[in-house]
């Protein structure tokens, strides 16, 4: 039995956001895990298909500071 997709369209795109983000840096889960002062295993849920975790705002916000960026970056111009 498939597992329910638990993420909303804009929780979805925040986690893509990330990723790409980490993708171009040349980083892995654990430096994101560092820089928002979490276990791997929270990034690896959040980008995984099972046990899916969510970004907050808190962890948007980390990010945005560690890279230079604003948080409304990670967010699309439009609702979705």
């Amino acid at each position: 039995m498939t597992e329910p997709n638990n993420i909303s369209p804009i929780e979805q795109y925040v986690i893509d956001y990330v990723i790409k983000l980490r993708n171009k840096h040349n980083l892995n889960q654990e430096d994101i895990a560092t820089i928002l002062d979490v276990k791997r295993t929270f990034i690896t849920n959040v980008e995984g298909a099972k046990n899916r975790a969510k970004y907050n705002l808190t962890h948007v916000n980390k990010l945005a500071d560690h890279f230079g960026l604003s948080p409304k970056e990670f967010l699309p111009e439009k609702s979705l």
